[in-house]
């Protein structure tokens, strides 16, 4: 039997002739196919997945409801789209966010082997956009998912761009801005073209407001040559003129402008920029504002803010949960007053003051209020995370002699960070904390600030007959806590306390025996301008602070020869006081009378009596210098617990323990210092 063979038959090649063959056959039949198709193929077949795709990408409805055309057999194909509507998302409602009559795209298809998009032609007919930021901040030009940040416009370049009676409503019940106004881009050539063009007009914080926006010649622009622009602001008593370009057209993720500015308040920018800038007094500022992506810069800021000079760059990072502001200001010289306004309070009022402000500071001016009671607005400051630095070399037309300062402040989510401040004297400084958490609905203030190797008299620069009436080191702190809307609110409803202690100096000896009313050697001393010096060695206030007053519970300065002491109330939300201090002569002598002097009225302006009718002769009975100054010594590590071993303040104790010095009679607080403090509060201060 024969086996069979098991060799596998040798594969017979096709012949090279045959295998061109079949690869010309199909290309001729997929060109035939492609033929037919483009002869009976209607590209509005296409509308229904282009318009869900657009819808799935922009994340709310897209319809085309005219005729879509493709001309794709051109070394610049083209495509024309008729009857475009995009919905606006659903929180805002069934309107449309854009309706477009018509656009036509057309590009050059050789960029596109290189990986660019280059538009030979974007015509758009008779847009209309209607855009809406709601109170919430949400806005319907977000194409976002909702979890990430929504992307700026990035167009590629367009050769020509024409926009045809085109019009675009805006309205921002956040920013409190509204706008009408047309857009258009022409192609003409010579100096009649405007280019690309946006006007309108509007209303920004209630008052009328103005846009114009041009950009260069659209004919041959080129993605390597940046695209210039102007921006032409007014609302109100604010302008805003810019001047920069598009490093790469039309990507606007990157531009770049110099920027001039000018209005009566910083925060009225507020509707323009989405930062809450706080009040000022009127400013004109300059600088070179910049976009990558999502960080905005201004650097070279500078120019005035009131009568202070203003300079320094700073940054805003958005596309987190809240933008984020650095900045590193300074101020060459920093006028006090212009301060004010950042609470509430007066504003300086220039030539470009809002009727507003002069309001405001003509009502501080008459009621010579201190606490500004403007609510201040910390909806906005919730929304906005910051650390800012500022530095002043030179401070001037301050209350109390203030020579620099400085300050970094932080705020994240509403909770608002002054740490530390610092406010350098002659000799001496104020430093401490300032915070305010406005992130519940009422808000709450907390300061804590040291006096520290100060002097008298810089701190007291009054002069008594050519020479200062004081001199001497203090030192002190106040601690206070708050609750409201506005400054006057917190103060009104302030707790704590605030300390404040010489522990040693010198009085003019003129006003040491006044203060016991020496008919006869006081009045002398007087009359003979008398500079001589007695010492003073130890002088303490201090006050408890509750429901907005503070009263004054150790009110002590010995002297060698009277020892005074007293007491009263500072009612923070009428703003007025209320004192009553008398002096004990340590020595007896015939003609001396005790005479108590009272200190009432405003804060600002009160008004000094001597009490005639209560002028008693001395009395013999005397009470250790202890009794009034023992209590002392556990007041003074309140502001430094060196205090506690100074050689004047401690001393003083111990003597007053160890050999019971003789002064007369004294009680804590006089009936008239009672019954100031007393008085019924007001509501807010219960």
């Amino acid at each position: 039997m024969t086996k069979p063979s098991t060799t596998t038959p040798p594969v017979v090649a096709p012949k090279p002739g045959r295998r061109r063959a079949w690869t010309v056959g199909v290309l001729l039949a997929l060109a035939a196919l492609v033929a037919i198709l483009a002869a009976v193929w209607d590209w509005n077949w296409l509308r229904g997945p282009i318009a869900a795709i657009a819808s799935a990408r922009m994340h709310r409805q897209v319809i085309i409801t005219g005729n879509l055309r493709v001309h794709p057999w051109s070394w610049q194909p083209s495509a024309t789209v008729e009857g475009v509507r995009v919905a606006d998302p659903a929180w805002a409602g069934n309107g449309a966010l854009a309706q477009i009559d018509r656009i036509v795209v057309q590009m050059r298809l050789i960029p596109l082997f290189t990986g660019h998009l280059d538009l030979q032609l974007l015509e758009i007919d008779r847009p209309r956009t209607r855009l809406l930021r709601d109170a919430g901040g949400r806005s319907t030009w977000d194409f976002s998912d909702g979890k990430t940040p929504d992307a700026p416009l990035r167009l590629p370049p367009i050769r020509r761009f024409l926009i045809n009676g085109g019009q675009v409503d805006y309205r921002d019940l956040q920013r409190r801005l509204s706008f009408s106004g047309s857009l258009s881009a022409s192609e003409q050539t010579g100096a009649a073209n405007k280019g690309f063009e946006m006007v309108g007009k509007g209303l920004l914080n209630d008052q009328p407001f103005n846009l114009q926006v041009t950009g260069g010649p659209l004919l041959n622009i080129d993605r390597n040559k940046p695209y210039p622009f102007d921006a032409d602001i007014h609302a109100g008593q604010t302008f805003v003129t810019a001047t920069g370009a598009v490093p790469k057209p039309f990507d606007l993720a990157q531009f770049y402008m110099d920027v001039a500015a000018r209005g009566p308040d910083l925060s009225q920018l507020y509707g323009l920029t989405g930062i809450p800038l706080p009040n000022t007094p009127p400013y004109q500022l300059h600088g070179r504002l910049s976009r990558d992506l999502h960080l905005w810069r201004i650097d070279g800021l500078g120019g005035r803010v009131g009568s202070s000079n203003l300079s320094g760059s700073l940054s805003v990072k958005t596309g987190g949960a809240r933008p984020y502001l650095t900045a590193d200001l300074h101020s060459q010289n920093l006028k006090f007053p212009d301060l004010g306004a950042l609470f509430g309070g007066a504003r300086k009022t220039g030539a470009v003051a809002s009727p507003q402000q002069v309001a405001v500071a003509r009502k501080m001016q008459a009621e010579a209020k201190i606490f500004p009671d403007a609510t201040l607005n910390f909806d906005r400051i919730r929304h906005l995370d910051a650390d800012v630095t500022f530095k002043a070399a030179a401070i001037t037309d301050a209350p109390i002699n203030l020579r620099s300062g400085s300050t970094r402040v932080t705020l994240t989510a509403g909770l608002l960070k002054a740490d530390p401040v610092t406010l350098d004297l002659p000799q001496g400084r104020i430093a401490g904390t300032i915070a305010l958490d406005g992130r519940k609905a009422d808000a709450i203030t907390d300061v804590d600030l040291r006096l520290s190797n100060a002097r008298l008299e810089s701190l007291l620069p009054v002069r008594f007959q050519g020479a200062p009436p004081v001199v001497g080191s203090i030192v002190g702190r106040v601690k206070l806590h708050g609750v409201g809307d506005s400054v006057h609110d917190a103060m009104a409803d302030a707790n704590g306390e605030a300390l404040l202690v010489a522990p040693g100096g010198e009085i003019r000896a003129t006003l040491a025996e006044l203060a016991g009313v020496d008919v006869i050697k006081g009045l002398g001393l007087l009359f003979a301008k008398d500079q001589t010096p007695t010492r003073l060695r130890c002088g303490v206030a201090h006050f408890s602070v509750k429901g907005g007053v503070m009263s004054a519970d150790r009110l002590v300065v010995d002297t060698e020869p009277v020892l005074i002491d007293g007491g009263g109330v500072i009612n923070l939300d009428t703003e007025t006081l209320a004192f009553k201090v008398k002096g004990h002569p340590k020595k007896f002598q015939l003609l001396r009378l005790l005479v108590p002097i009272d200190l009432e009225g405003p804060i600002l302006s009160p008004k000094l009596r001597v009490e005639k009718g209560q002028a008693i002769a001395q009395g013999g009975v005397a009470i250790a210098l202890a009794t009034v100054l023992s209590p002392l010594a556990a007041l003074l590590p309140f502001v430094d617990a060196g205090l506690a071993k100074d050689a004047n303040c401690s001393g003083i104790v111990a003597e007053g323990r160890s050999q019971g010095a003789p002064v007369a009679s004294a009680k804590a607080a006089t009936p008239g210092v009672k019954a100031a403090a007393a008085r019924p509060l007001p509501s807010k201060a219960r």
